[in-house]
């Protein structure tokens, strides 16, 4: 049997590999249109600052590698013009030669590409990128040589990781984002963090701002500024490969991706597909969804080969869980964020504690807010998003194991976490998280956000600040708060009026909920504690903080 597979990386090499270990007489041809079959693009933003110093650490197998350890045919600079799905015939393009291949099964992991908008003049452009390919970082680090302004147009994940090498390298970095706040799969109050991060390293971060077009040397923004650059990277995301599976006539799905079944199966027959350019089924609420990350075309690779080879496998679909780190930094998610959750309607809660990555007692232990997104009905974790200097990727890597098992929030304080001071916690925040959770579904707690505050204080709500005097004067205060230490709330409840909402607050959300219940416990009945309290409130309106 001959599998030809087009396209060779994640999805393509993991396919590859996995049927030569499930067959010795099985023949395997890879067909890649550039130069290298086999490589970490995941790892090349950081090749252009030197943290990834060595080019050769980016190469994970050349074509002879593969050829020597696994008898896998692979073909670069082979670039496919044509499928023919009647005669299963390829056609495809070698130097000056066109050549014709025939195929028992065939395997499309041809990937995603960048968008290119229609933006006058970024086609005209000599000094804009991309950064997809070991090419794109090799014609990036050439013009660094001779640059110093460098724009990086869009917000996500290659977005903010080339803006962090290049300003690594000494180049004064502008990142521009069109949408609200950077990082689509955060919310924006998580995404601020993020920002204050970039900033703090000396980005000049534009949000809320498009590049209308595109001169020489200079951007012009939709709202007229003009920002001079000798270097673009420009990185408003990607789209799904499919021009050759479209003109094959195989069945597209979300924004032009191809459709396949649980078994990878296109609708054509012996044609299968892995990767950026399939659409997958969102495992918490069955939408159709694009979802371009590494992790999982690494495992559609391997389960499509055991499917190709007759075992049973399928596909389950993804959550999108992800991760990046922003100098210091680092932001993860996994699963829905609010604007997902509130586009299909879904009834959920959100709640953000702040702790520590480690005991707090233990030298180094730095601080990590945790956003949990949940039905506060049945209790179902909907998605889940952190931003710390450590402990980052542990918490999202535990609630994406959990949303895949199915546990809810009651769950969470159940989980036994590996524990010492150095390590964590005695209460993980992943454990808080789902304490925090249950005292809202039981009734024990009640909540309102930082966006929700100043419309609750107009209609009458008072807001109290349990911080000490000495913490309010060294970080600031909310308007109109009023100060009552939490040490002292009892002695002052007379003062309090028992008909009036009372809004709590303190520096994290914990000291706030002790207050919420003495109030509660004493006959006041219309309570709330501010959700992540001033931490929260100081990253979403830092202009309103008195100081």
């Amino acid at each position: 049997m001959r599998i030809v597979i087009i396209g060779g990386v994640a999805g393509g090499m993991s396919a590859a590999t996995r049927l030569r270990r499930l067959s010795e007489e099985t023949e395997i041809i890879v067909l890649e249109k550039g130069p290298y079959v086999s490589f970490a693009n995941c790892g090349l933003p950081y090749h252009l600052s030197g943290e990834i110093v060595a080019r050769e650490e980016l190469m994970v197998q050349t074509p002879e590698q593969l050829r020597t350890r696994f008898r896998i045919d692979v073909r670069p600079e082979s670039e496919v013009t044509k499928i023919d799905p009647v005669q299963k015939e390829i056609h495809y393009q070698y130097q000056e030669e066109t050549r014709t291949l025939t195929y028992d099964k065939l395997l499309l992991a041809t990937g995603a590409k960048a968008i290119q908008p229609a933006i006058p003049g970024l086609r005209e452009a000599a000094n804009i990128y991309t950064l997809r390919s070991i090419n794109d970082m090799d014609q990036i680090l050439l013009k660094m040589t001779t640059s110093q302004q460098a724009l990086v147009v869009g917000g996500g994940f290659i977005g903010l990781e080339a803006a962090e090498n290049l300003r690594k390298a000494g180049k004064d970095v502008t990142l521009v984002e069109a949408g609200p706040h950077v990082l689509p799969n955060l919310d924006v109050e998580m995404a601020r963090f993020v920002e204050e991060e970039m900033r703090k390293h000396g980005i000049k971060v534009l949000l809320n701002r498009a590049v209308t077009e595109f001169e020489t040397n200079k951007a012009i923004l939709s709202d007229g500024e003009s920002i001079p650059f000798d270097l673009t990277v420009f990185s408003i995301g990607v789209q799904p490969d499919t021009q050759l599976a479209a003109a094959a006539g195989l069945q597209l799905g979300l924004r032009n991706s191809i459709k396949v079944n649980e078994f990878y199966q296109t609708s054509q027959a012996d044609i299968y597909a892995v990767g950026d350019a399939i659409s997958v089924t969102n495992q918490i609420n069955g939408a159709e969804s694009l979802i371009s990350l590494a992790s999982p075309a690494n495992r559609q690779g391997r389960q499509v080969a055991d499917v190709m080879m007759g075992l049973p496998r399928k596909n389950r679909g993804s959550i999108g869980t992800s991760i990046v780190r922003v100098f210091d930094l680092a932001a993860g998610s996994t699963g829905l964020n609010e604007g997902q959750l509130q586009q299909a309607g879904q009834r959920y809660q959100a709640i953000h504690i702040t702790g520590k990555h480690h005991a707090g007692y233990f030298p180094g232990a730095q601080p990590l807010t945790l956003k949990l997104l949940f039905d506060p009905e049945n209790g179902e974790i909907f998605g889940a998003q952190a931003v710390g200097n450590s402990g980052v990727d542990k918490r999202i890597d535990i609630l994406a194991t959990a949303i895949k098992g199915h546990l809810t929030v009651a769950d969470l304080p159940e989980l036994e976490l590996s524990y010492a001071p150095p390590f964590g916690s005695a209460k993980d925040p992943v454990n808080m998280a789902g304490y925090a959770a249950l005292n809202l579904m039981e009734g024990f707690s009640e909540s309102l956000t930082p966006l929700a505050l100043k419309e609750a204080q107009a209609a009458g709500a008072l807001l109290i600040d349990v911080r000490n005097p000495l913490e309010i004067a060294e970080a600031g205060a909310i308007p109109e708060a009023k100060n009552i230490p939490l040490d002292q709330l009892r002695d002052h409840l007379s003062e309090l009026p028992l008909d009036q909402p009372l809004i709590v607050s303190c520096h994290s959300g914990q000291r706030s909920y002790l207050a919420e219940r003495i109030l509660r416990n004493h006959g006041f009945s219309h309570v709330k504690n501010l959700d992540g309290a001033f931490i929260l409130y100081q990253i979403l309106f830092p202009n309103e903080v008195l100081k």
